[in-house]
């Protein structure tokens, strides 16, 4: 009896014991575990802006002498004078060399007396020629006498002719003594000095090199040729040159020329830009950063270099929303113009882009972006 009262009383024993279980498990599922929000990431961030930038082309260029004389002497002698100092600065006109000009100046002495002679010989011939017309009118003369009389003066006329070209010759000989720089520039060591014996048209005495203006020589590819030539045709296209690390203050120029014919081994087109260089900073040989300015793009977007990201997907934006989360957005940049990238589609003016910190962040992560370092 007992035991089958003990069986009996199993089925409430163990509903009841569900029955707590259950209420104990309802309460617990009612009160929901607290969200932990993750922290924010700390950005810097700036405005994109709207403004008008110069379009440009950027090469390495080459300076180079507006022009290179080799002066040479035209006449032997030895020099007496060697009129600047190597490495100096002169003037077209200024004298620069002497030559020894005392067998020059004997030369032109001669060839002076002679030409007097003759054309005392001349004018003494002129006045038979008068008298022996007079006297073949009176026919008291015979008239092959007449004759000899007229070619003795013409040929003292062609004789004088020929002692005034000697005349000439040695005046340009001793011109020639004296040597004018032909033009403005610095000149180059000097090849000989005072007292050396020289020969005509032989060695080079000193190399000038014109310097102010200067060109500078640079190429850029095939594929801008067509937009050169069509912005030249419009206006000077205006050039930029700076040695490496002075392209804060670059020295500035106009394009004075493009090459007839593109190169087939590089597929460049070659130019050259003029520049007045009157302060010295480019010089013959020195490479050059150039800038070609082609145009003016006007409203261009703009963001600071460092916010324009590249991605397996290619390049990128985080830009920040109202709510301070951040969206990822793909953008086309263009020219890189002091420092700020040119956005040509996905950023329109006035919207934030995060500019340093993006190695933290995902898409729709919140930013602080910290006072003082951003836009």
């Amino acid at each position: 009896m007992g035991e089958q009262v003990r069986k009996g009383m199993r089925p409430p024993v163990i509903f009841c014991l569900c029955l707590l279980l259950l209420a104990g498990c309802s309460g617990d599922g009612s009160k929901a575990a607290p969200r932990v929000q993750p922290p924010a990431v700390p950005v810097t961030a700036a405005v994109a802006v709207r403004k008008d930038v110069p379009v440009r082309l950027r090469a390495i260029g080459t300076a180079e002498a507006y022009s290179t004389v080799a002066v040479k002497t035209m006449v032997n002698g030895q020099i007496t004078k060697a009129g600047f100092r190597e490495g100096q600065d002169v003037k077209k006109g200024d004298l620069i060399f002497v030559i020894d000009p005392r067998p020059y100046e004997a030369a032109l002495k001669t060839a002076e007396a002679a030409l007097a002679r003759d054309v005392a010989l001349k004018e003494n011939a002129e006045k038979d020629v008068q008298r022996y017309a007079f006297l073949i009118e009176k026919d008291l003369v015979p008239k092959q006498q007449y004759d000899q009389v007229v070619a003795n003066a013409a040929a003292l006329e062609a004789t004088v002719n020929a002692d005034r070209a000697v005349v000439e010759n040695a005046r340009v000989q001793l011109g020639y003594c004296f040597i004018h720089s032909p033009v403005g520039g610095r000149t180059g060591n000097l090849f000989v000095k005072e007292g050396n014996v020289v020969k005509a048209n032989d060695t080079s005495l000193v190399t000038i090199h014109q310097v102010a203006p200067i060109y500078v020589t640079f190429s850029v590819p095939e594929r801008n040729l067509p937009g050169i030539r069509k912005y030249r045709e419009e206006r000077a296209l205006p050039v930029e040159a700076a040695a490496p690390g002075e392209e804060g203050e670059p020295a500035r120029g106009t394009l004075t020329f493009i090459g007839n014919a593109v190169d087939n081994a590089t597929g460049t087109i070659q130019l050259k830009a003029t520049f007045p260089n009157k302060d010295r900073r480019l010089w013959p040989g020195q490479f050059v950063n150039v800038r070609l300015i082609l145009t003016t793009k006007t409203g261009a977007v703009l963001v600071p270099a460092p916010a324009v990201q590249t991605g397996q997907a290619g390049q990128y934006v985080f830009v920040v929303r109202q709510d301070l989360t951040v969206e990822s957005r793909p953008v086309v940049p263009g020219e890189t113009v002091d420092a700020e990238t040119v956005i040509e589609k996905g950023v329109q003016a006035g919207e934030r882009v995060v500019t340093d910190g993006q190695l933290r962040l995902v898409p729709g992560s919140r930013v602080d972006v910290k006072e003082g370092l951003g836009g």
